[in-house]
């Protein structure tokens, strides 16, 4: 069984108690209807007096035709049900030690559609038969026992899961074979991990462009610390709270149509305009809207290019940020390079004669259409 000690030491250390807001997840979610009826979805790293997931699904159950509904947090959630007395056997406990447990709603018949999701609304939910609140014996960490059988028994996940955390949450869902739509850092495109199901087209980008800015509710303690730290510009103020501000995009596995859409090509190649890599047999191409429609050859762009990937149109082949990578031609030394190993740990255009290393670049061709 995995340590709740280690999900809580990688929370404070990478500020994993973020919290997704309402409209991020409606303008997501709202594009996968199809995918929901009649299925199970976990939502495994929310507590439903914080999760926004939860309270989106609860509003929404007949609305997506679900059959299930389950939530689990973990050991020690902020406000878990301090403020519903659900378990009235239990003394009142310091956070750290506050049980974990779990929501299952399969029958909304008693909820208040009245707009609004407070906790008279938990109450009236869990009144019904169908639906049940029970305490989980582990930590509630989604790496135990008792949550992978909650986790086998799903058909989608969709939840926000630890950032520091996310190879093991991939591999977890990968391992069980399940559907998803979650949100990450937009840093885990180039994880060895999460790439390896984008080249093969087993995960992909969300609808929601990767350009659109990410504001998570988080602690209050989190803001406390941001403000103290005049450096941090993580957190800021908008529509008069403070959130946090993060680079992250949605992942998933489930179809939909922008995957579909095919990117108009206008331009025409020209050695002037698209440069030559040093260490690779690849073109540079710096904008997707900017890749030839006459070029059949290897092209470096960069990893925002995914928001415009279709499989139909394009094939992924690798990324420059290997160092190992099949399509790398040279690899530099010391003895011409002091900075020999980042060169070799990206790919590289000559400027005037001298080496300069790109960001992570994604090697794509364009297919025979």
């Amino acid at each position: 069984m995995a340590s709740n000690r280690n999900l809580h030491s990688a929370k404070d250390k990478k500020k994993d108690e973020f919290y997704t807001q309402l409209p991020d997840i409606e303008r997501e979610l709202i594009h996968y209807k199809d995918h929901f009826k009649g299925k199970t979805v976990l939502c495994n790293c929310d507590d439903p007096y914080e999760s926004n997931f939860f309270k989106y699904f609860a509003l929404n159950f007949n609305y997506f035709g679900l059959k299930k509904l389950t939530a689990t947090c973990y050991r020690g959630s902020p406000i878990s049900y301090t403020e519903l007395p659900l378990f009235p056997e239990l003394e009142p406990q310091e956070k750290e030690l506050r049980p974990p447990y779990k929501a299952v709603i399969s029958d909304t018949s008693n909820f208040g559609n009245n707009g609004a999701f407070d906790l008279a609304d938990i109450a009236n939910l869990l009144k019904s038969d169908k639906n049940s609140c029970g305490l989980l014996q582990g930590d509630g960490d989604f790496r135990s026992e008792e949550c992978v059988e909650l986790l086998k028994e799903s058909d989608i996940v969709v939840t926000n899961p630890p950032f520091s955390l996310f190879r093991e949450f991939i591999n977890l869902l990968v391992k069980y074979d399940k559907k998803f739509i979650i949100i990450g850092n937009k840093n885990a495109i180039t994880y060895k991990e999460v790439f390896s199901l984008i080249k093969e087209n087993k995960l992909w980008i969300g609808v929601t462009p990767m350009s659109k800015e990410v504001y998570f509710d988080v602690p209050q303690s989190y803001i406390d610390e941001a403000i103290e730290n005049h450096k941090d510009r993580s957190v800021v103020r908008v529509d008069g709270k403070y959130v946090a501000r993060s680079q992250s995009i949605w992942f998933t596995n489930l179809d939909n149509k922008k995957r579909h859409d095919e990117l108009e090509l206008f331009k025409t190649y020209n050695p002037e305009d698209y440069p030559k890599y040093d260490n690779y047999d690849a073109i540079e191409v710096s904008k997707a809207t900017d890749v030839p429609v006459d070029y059949d050859g290897i092209m470096a762009v960069p990893v925002t290019f995914l928001d415009k990937y279709n499989p139909e149109q394009f094939e992924i082949l690798g990324i420059t940020q290997r160092s190992d990578d099949p399509f790398k031609t040279k690899y530099y030394t010391k003895d011409e390079y002091e900075n020999a190993n980042d060169l070799n740990a990206r790919g590289v255009i000559m400027i005037n004669g001298k080496p300069k290393s790109m960001y992570a670049r994604i090697l794509i061709k364009r297919r025979k259409m």
